[in-house]
C-alpha cells in the first residue's frame, strides 16, 4: 500500500443556484488576461444541456478518457503515442472557437460620447474580442442557463441519447412539463489523469504531496494532446501565448489553508473542501474494472478511513504531518462519498476517477407523494415516490453512475429520509425508525449528514491543513521575494526564468510505454530571478 493525501471537492447541486458568482470570480482571478477570453476554469451549466463546450461529453466524437483494450487494459480514447504523433500538427479531435463561444467586446464610447441632439438611440455593437470584427452573439459559456434555447438544443444533450428510449421519453421541453438543475463544473483533478497521460512533452504532472493536476508552463510545447485526452474539456489553450492552462485548484490559497476561490465566494455555500488518503497501488486496477457500473464502487474502494488507526500511521510513515491526518479524520469529503455515500463522481464512465464529487438534485419529493395520492409520512410511498420525480433517475444516473439508476436512486432516498426524519424530529421529536432501517443509518448519522449538508459553518465545510512545514521557509521566501504577486508576470500565471533556489518538490506523471502505463517522477527546483519570475531547474528523471 502507498498512501497518497488528495485535495478534493464536493458539491451539493440541491444548494446551486446558478449565480455563476464562482465563475466570474475565477474570471477575474485566473483568466481576465489576453489569451484567455473564451476560457472558463469554473463554469456552471444547465441541465439538461449541451454543455460548454458543446457536447463535450460526448466522448464518441471527441474521444477523451479511457477505454479497455480488447485484453482488458486501460488505454487512452485518443490512441497511443504513434497515433497521437500522427495527429500532432492536424488533430481532428480538438474543439475549435465555435466549439466553445467566440467572445465577443462592445464599444463603450458610442455611448459615452455620442452627441446630443441624435434621432436615433446609440446601440453598442458586439465585436469580436479575438479579430476586433463585427458579430453576431450566438453562443457563449452559459448560452442554456436556466434553460434558455432548450427547445432548440438540449434534445441533443448526450445523457439523453444514452438514456433507455422509454426513461427519455420522460424528458419534456415544454413549458410546465420539463426539468432542470445547475452543475457547476472545474477540473476534476482525476487520479488517472487523461490529460497528464497524453502530454506528449511531460508538461502536466500530479503533485505528489496533494494530487493538484497543473501545468508545468517552462515544459508546454502547446501539442494541445491534453485538450483532446481530458474528457471534460476543462484544459485550454492560451492563444496569446500557445501554452496549455487549466483549473489550479488555486493552489496557491490551498498551500495557505484556504479554500479556492469559486469555494470562498459561492453564495449558495453548496461546496465542500478536504483531504481524502487513497491508495496509490490501487488506482489501476480500480479504473481497470469491466463493468462501468462498477466503477463507482471501485472508486471508492480506492479510498482509505482516515479512522483507521493502521491508515493513519502509514500515512505518518510516508511523512506526512500530523496536521494532515488529522485533516483527514475531519474532512467533510471523506464523510459525504464514503461514509454518508451520498456524493458521486462525474461520469465515472471516463475511467479517470475524478476528484470532484457531487450530492445529486432531489427535487421536491414530499410534494410529489402528496400529488400522488401516497402518504408523505409513510417511508415505502417515500421511495416508491423517487422512481416518478421531476428530474428522471434515468438522466442522473447518466451523469453520475455510469447509468446506474439504482445507485442514483439509493442517495435520492437517503436525502429524501434524512428530510422526513429530521421534519419528524422537528415537529414531534418522534424517531422514524422505519426511515432509519430503510436507508441502513442510524439517527446519529441522519443527523449528523444535515448539520453538515444544510447548517455546517465555515470550519466544517472547508478542513485545509496549510503547506508542509518543512516547506514554510521556502514558501515563504517566494511570497516576499518581491512587491508584486510571485504569479503576476508576463503570459500569465507559472511563467517564468530562473536564478535562486527557493523550493524543492517532486512531481511525476504518467506516459504509455508498449500499451503499459510509466511513472515518470523528478525533482524540480523552484527557482526566482531578481525580477520576480518563477523559473524550474530539472534534475534527471527517474523511471519506475
Amino acid at each position: 500500500m502507498r498512501i497518497r493525501a488528495q485535495v478534493a471537492m464536493v458539491m451539493n447541486l440541491d444548494k446551486c443556484i446558478g449565480c455563476h458568482t464562482c465563475s466570474v470570480t475565477c474570471k477575474q482571478t485566473w483568466t481576465n488576461r489576453e489569451g484567455t477570453e473564451y476560457v472558463w476554469f469554473n463554469n456552471v451549466e444547465t441541465k439538461p444541456g449541451i454543455g460548454y463546450p458543446k457536447h463535450y461529453e460526448d466522448q464518441d466524437r471527441w474521444h477523451g478518457g479511457w477505454r479497455l483494450d480488447r485484453k482488458g487494459r486501460l488505454t487512452l480514447r485518443s490512441g497511443g503515442r504513434v497515433r497521437r504523433l500522427t495527429r500532432i500538427f492536424s488533430n481532428p479531435d480538438l474543439p475549435s472557437i465555435d466549439d466553445y463561444y467566440e467572445p465577443a467586446t462592445f464599444d463603450r464610447d458610442i455611448l459615452v460620447g455620442a452627441p446630443a441632439g441624435l434621432n436615433d438611440t446609440p446601440v453598442k455593437r458586439p465585436y469580436s474580442a479575438l479579430t476586433g470584427e463585427p458579430m453576431a452573439v450566438e453562443w457563449g459559456a452559459n448560452w442554456e442557463d436556466s434553460l434558455g434555447g432548450a427547445h432548440e438544443r438540449a434534445d441533443r444533450d448526450p445523457n439523453i441519447t444514452r438514456m433507455p428510449p422509454e426513461a427519455a421519453a420522460k424528458v419534456k421541453f415544454e413549458f410546465e412539463k420539463t426539468f432542470m438543475f445547475h452543475l457547476p463544473r472545474i477540473c476534476e483533478h482525476c487520479l488517472n489523469p487523461a490529460c497528464v497521460s497524453a502530454c506528449p512533452s511531460g508538461a502536466m504532472y500530479k503533485r505528489e504531496e496533494d494530487g493538484i493536476v497543473l501545468v508545468d508552463q517552462n515544459r508546454c510545447r502547446g501539442w494541445r494532446m491534453c485538450v483532446s485526452a481530458c474528457p471534460y474539456k476543462k484544459v485550454y489553450v492560451n492563444h496569446a501565448t500557445g501554452k496549455a492552462e487549466k483549473c489550479t485548484f488555486c493552489f496557491p490559497r490551498i498551500e495557505a489553508g484556504q479554500p479556492t476561490i469559486c469555494s470562498e465566494t459561492c453564495v449558495g455555500r453548496l461546496r465542500y473542501l478536504g483531504i481524502v488518503f487513497y491508495d496509490e497501488d490501487a488506482v489501476l486496477a480500480a479504473a481497470s474494472v469491466r463493468d462501468e457500473r462498477d466503477l463507482l464502487d471501485a472508486q471508492r474502494d480506492v479510498f482509505l478511513d482516515p479512522h483507521d488507526p493502521v491508515v493513519r500511521q502509514a500515512a505518518l510513515d510516508a511523512g506526512m504531518p500530523e496536521e494532515w491526518v488529522e485533516a483527514a479524520r475531519l474532512s467533510p469529503v471523506w464523510r459525504l462519498i464514503s461514509e454518508y455515500r451520498i456524493a458521486l463522481p462525474l461520469h465515472p464512465e471516463y475511467r479517470t476517477l475524478p476528484m470532484v464529487w457531487y450530492v445529486p438534485p432531489l427535487s421536491p419529493v414530499l410534494d410529489a407523494t402528496g400529488a400522488a395520492g401516497r402518504d408523505d409520512t409513510d417511508a415505502d410511498d417515500v421511495f416508491h415516490t423517487i422512481r416518478d420525480l421531476r428530474i428522471p433517475v434515468e438522466y442522473l444516473a447518466e451523469l453520475f453512475t455510469a447509468g446506474d439508476a439504482d445507485a442514483a436512486a439509493g442517495v435520492l432516498m437517503k436525502l429524501a429520509a434524512m428530510r422526513s426524519y429530521m421534519r419528524a424530529r422537528t415537529l414531534d421529536g418522534t424517531v422514524a425508525q422505519e426511515l432509519l432501517e430503510g436507508i441502513g443509518m442510524t439517527g446519529e448519522q441522519v443527523e449528523a449528514m444535515y448539520r453538515l449538508l444544510a447548517i455546517a459553518k465555515y470550519d466544517e465545510r472547508y478542513v485545509i491543513p496549510t503547506a508542509y512545514t518543512k516547506d514554510a521557509a521556502a514558501l515563504e521566501a517566494q511570497a516576499t521575494a518581491s512587491d508584486g504577486c510571485s504569479l503576476d508576470c508576463e503570459g500569465g500565471p507559472g511563467m517564468g526564468g530562473s536564478d535562486g533556489i527557493k523550493a524543492v518538490t517532486e512531481r511525476f506523471h504518467l506516459v504509455e510505454d508498449g500499451g503499459d502505463r510509466v511513472r515518470v517522477g523528478r525533482r524540480e527546483l523552484v527557482t526566482r530571478r531578481p525580477d520576480g519570475r518563477i523559473g524550474l531547474t530539472i534534475d534527471p528523471s527517474d523511471r519506475s
